[in-house]
């Protein structure tokens, strides 16, 4: 951003010196300017010498200044501004072969969808996502402060399928805290995306897709469940079969999949890639 001059008192055209240090000027003062009035000061003549070079300056000192290291995000229950810039973030370092396989959705839409005034307008987002072009579709869902992930499998294939089977997977850190009360949700959510692409396939049918909640790893606090639904994410991505078929469930998806200290330092990583890569 660029610093805003106070004309009134600092009259930038009246300064004598260099247009760097006008500029350094007002960002010391937190002064807001626009990019045209910033290309102007670059077109200031030097009406005097600049004297920076000759202001006689201290010597720095040595004693050690202690920062405070910057805490990891991660650390804390994700909101969903956090989850979408580390979810964008471990996104780009998955194998592009991989990503080709999948859609995801905003972290957002699954929560804004049950709200009657937002319903229409999520359907038109997801719709321009194509969902049905993809094998897997993930869906990051925050409700009531919680955080899990529902995976849409094989949708654009036919509902009588047998190798690559439609249905749902609705992996979850926090079993205890019943995933099925969202099933509800869920199947209204997939019934109306059948309803909005115009897809042949009746109602009875779509509401017998088989939703599946695999018993996977389970959170050891109320902060992880994020965490625990971007490292499904990197493993599920890593891991899916190219046709998912339902006689193998539940996979590689059982209690032991993964174990929290594997958790931990992929979180690690991931919030450094995200510091260098944000």
């Amino acid at each position: 951003h660029y610093v805003l001059a106070d004309y009134n008192r600092y009259p930038v055209s009246k300064h004598r010196s260099c247009w760097i240090h006008v500029v350094g000027y007002l960002r010391a003062s937190r002064k807001k300017i626009t990019k045209q009035e910033a290309q102007k000061l670059r077109s200031l003549k030097l009406t005097a010498p600049c004297f920076l070079d000759n202001i006689p300056c201290r010597a720095r000192s040595k004693r050690r200044v202690t920062r405070k290291k910057s805490t990891s995000k991660l650390k804390n229950k994700l909101d969903s501004g956090s989850f979408e810039c580390y979810l964008e973030t471990l996104w780009s370092r998955l194998p592009a072969d991989k990503r080709d396989l999948f859609t995801r959705l905003d972290c957002q839409w699954f929560a804004w969808y049950r709200k009657a005034s937002y319903r229409e307008k999520v359907l038109s987002w997801v719709k321009r996502k194509e969902i049905f072009s993809t094998k897997y579709v993930l869906v990051p869902i925050v409700c009531w402060g919680h955080w899990s992930l529902l995976i849409f499998c094989h949708f654009g294939e036919s509902l009588k399928s047998k190798t690559r089977t439609p249905c749902m997977l609705l992996l979850d850190s926090l079993q205890m805290s019943d995933p099925l009360r969202l099933e509800a949700d869920i199947r209204r959510f997939m019934f109306d995306i059948y309803k909005a692409e115009g897809r042949p396939e009746n109602k009875q049918m779509i509401y017998q897709v088989p939703l599946l909640v695999p018993k996977v790893p389970q959170q050891r606090n109320g902060k992880e469940c994020g965490n625990f639904v971007l490292y499904f994410i990197n493993l599920f991505v890593k891991s899916a079969p190219e046709n998912f078929n339902i006689d193998n469930y539940p996979y590689f998806m059982k209690n032991d999949w993964f174990n929290a200290e594997a958790v931990e330092r992929f979180c690690e990583r991931l919030h450094a890639l995200a510091c260098n890569f944000h």
